[in-house]
């Protein structure tokens, strides 16, 4: 669904009425399973969430993306990172308190405050595009945001040619020729323009096939060992989610409060996620190293939580400090790869600017990256939770560390490009 809707809303010329009406389905879903009373609405409100939240997601990061310039893109991804890691982890952490003290529909209350809130920031947004029509051109940026300026200039500077050298001609000799002589050469202009514009529209408006605009994507092992990673940052935070609460329930005896606020230690860490992505910013040469790097750090710390074992506040010390450490570890994982994915696409526009068509396949990009957190968010829980039944909560953690160790050599390998190639081939910034 989330690959679907990053395509519609590439096809669509504004981001604003995909977020509207994603966040009004939002709404309508989780009102479902407010008032559901058996399991057929309360699947069916779930699988409507999902799709909506997932409309919401992709369509928000490339609104981003289209908002922000490169030189700091990284940072903002890095308060995208911060939000959805909290959200997710701080879920739980607010339910179960908020339905110990206040009962079932004061958590409901809370989530329809949220929504309603985001829609009103959404009603009175204005997307970049637009508001560059009310800017003076001095405060429109250069990032490639203003095509209608950009597309005119460009017919200008083809155009106008002989006109303006005429211009500047009647300049010299005849000043009262200037005015008319540029009256008829805009004119002029802005009739090829307008002509040229047309028939690139018509030419690009429907773009590629959703399945061909897909595996162009797919092809690049960039993009792949991005999706990867996501996917086993996915799998790392939901299978603490579903196994965490139930183990501290069954070791340390506590209740709905306790078993929320063990994600606080979690959490916290990705406070720092605008900082890493600043980092990502300044150094985009290291951004392979950071990723790697956090996961292969992930591996002693989650093999470590086999020694959490008895009741004592000793033990509870190192659950807590062993959760920060994973929650920083993981905090300079996602900048990276968030921003990786608007890099490939960036990349290949650079190489072939008609490859998506008009609008491009930046919100597809990250449709395709949300597609992979929600397989490692239905991965996750079943891989974390069996082995756990199964096998105790010592090989859990072994299992666990294994993969994220193994995900770090292809991170190390391929994020930003191939390692042996030289740099200035693969990263798309040099290029900017």
């Amino acid at each position: 669904m989330s690959a679907i809707a990053g395509y519609i809303a590439d096809r669509i010329e504004s981001r604003w009425w995909p977020l509207i009406i994603g966040l009004i389905a939002l709404g309508a879903a989780t009102a479902l399973l407010c008032v559901g009373t058996h399991i057929g609405l309360w699947i069916a409100g779930r699988l409507f969430q999902g799709a909506s939240a997932a409309v919401v997601w992709t369509v928000g990061c490339a609104l981003l993306v289209d908002t922000v310039g490169k030189d700091e893109l990284g940072q903002a991804l890095g308060y995208i990172g911060m939000g959805m890691t909290l959200g997710v982890m701080g879920g739980p952490l607010l339910g179960g308190v908020i339905y110990e003290h206040g009962g079932y529909y004061a958590v409901f209350a809370l989530a329809f405050a949220l929504i309603g809130l985001d829609i009103l920031f959404r009603i009175i947004m204005i997307e970049k595009k637009y508001a560059a029509k009310w800017l003076p051109p001095a405060e429109v940026s250069s990032d490639g945001e203003n095509l209608n300026n950009e597309a005119a200039s460009q017919g200008t500077t083809e155009s106008a040619g002989p006109s303006t050298r005429k211009s500047d001609h009647n300049r010299e000799g005849h000043p009262q020729a200037v005015a008319p002589a540029l009256s008829e050469s805009s004119q002029i202009i802005e009739k090829s323009n307008d002509q040229g514009l047309n028939k690139c529209n018509h030419s690009t408006t429907t773009g590629p096939h959703p399945a061909r605009a897909i595996l162009t994507l797919l092809a690049s092992h960039r993009m792949l060992v991005t999706i990867w990673a996501y996917f086993i940052l996915s799998l790392a935070l939901t299978s603490l989610d579903s196994v965490l609460p139930l183990y501290v329930q069954d070791t340390f005896h506590w209740g709905q409060t306790g078993q929320g606020l063990i994600f606080v230690p979690l959490s916290i860490p990705h406070l720092i996620d605008p900082i890493v992505g600043f980092l990502n910013d300044k150094f985009p040469n290291a951004r392979r190293y950071l990723a790697a790097g956090a996961l292969f750090a992930t591996v002693p710390v989650i093999v470590c939580f086999r020694f959490v074992t008895e009741d004592s506040m000793r033990q509870k010390v190192l659950l807590c400090a062993l959760l920060a450490l994973l929650g920083a570890c993981l905090a300079f994982l996602m900048p990276p790869i968030l921003v990786e994915a608007s890099y490939v696409v960036q990349e290949k526009e650079e190489k072939n600017p008609n490859i998506f068509g008009k609008g491009g396949a930046m919100a597809l990009s990250y449709g395709i990256l949300n597609a992979a957190f929600a397989a490692g968010s239905i991965v996750g829980p079943f891989f974390a939770g069996f082995i756990r039944e199964s096998a105790g909560w010592a090989t859990m953690s072994w299992a666990l560390a294994l993969l994220t160790g193994v995900s770090a050599v292809p991170v190390l390998l391929f994020l930003g490009g191939f390692f042996f190639k030289s740099q200035k081939n693969v990263e798309p910034r040099s290029a900017a």
